[in-house]
């Protein structure tokens, strides 16, 4: 159990370092839209990023299928933009589908973020005790995700509700912020 309180807090740590920017940003990217009313789909699409970390995070440390680092640092921030410019297209609140696309999305870009952990795990022995550092670390990845969450949802609280401003000017000017972010972070590490 030591270990998977080690590596929980290890995946902690990876989410609240404000090293991990590229990280924070898709959260936020993903959750920018949603209100404390939505939480059960926030939860969807966070818990659908992590279970994406999960699956390439085995993946790799196993060797079954590897990414280029240059490739994947690109990939990274590439996942951003997109998750950022879907925002831009948000007119309405209310949704249709029972899973709406940024809910495949979350799991994609999770897929695409998992592969950057696989040297924290090499060198290690033994199924089971890779899963379970596997598991700890995403455990821990996944609550401090929630911990973003949250601060990301108290902001959109008191900026609509308190601040009194309009929702999709919000979401527009949020996204849009993160959008430099990555596009500035996506050209610094083209990997051609």
């Amino acid at each position: 159990m030591s270990d998977f309180i080690k590596y929980f807090n290890a995946g902690w740590h990876h989410i609240t370092d404000y090293r991990s920017l590229d990280h924070i940003l898709l959260v936020v990217a993903l959750c920018v839209r949603y209100l404390f009313t939505d939480w059960k789909k926030v939860l969807i699409i966070i818990t659908a990023f992590t279970i994406g970390h999960a699956i390439t995070m085995a993946i790799s440390v196993f060797d079954i299928f590897n990414i280029s680092r240059r490739w994947l640092q690109f990939l990274i921030p590439f996942s951003i933009i997109v998750a950022a410019i879907s925002n831009l297209f948000v007119k309405k609140f209310v949704y249709r589908h029972k899973y709406p696309p940024i809910y495949f999305l979350a799991v994609v870009f999770g897929l695409i973020h998992g592969f950057t952990f696989t040297n924290f795990f090499i060198g290690f022995s033994g199924t089971g005790q890779i899963i379970l550092k596997i598991i700890g670390y995403v455990s821990g990845i996944e609550a401090g995700q929630l911990l973003v969450v949250l601060a990301m949802l108290l902001l959109t609280f008191v900026c609509i509700n308190i601040f009194k401003v309009n929702r999709r000017e919000y979401i527009l000017f949020l996204s849009g912020g993160v959008l430099a972010v990555a596009l500035q972070m996506a050209l610094q590490r083209m990997p051609f």
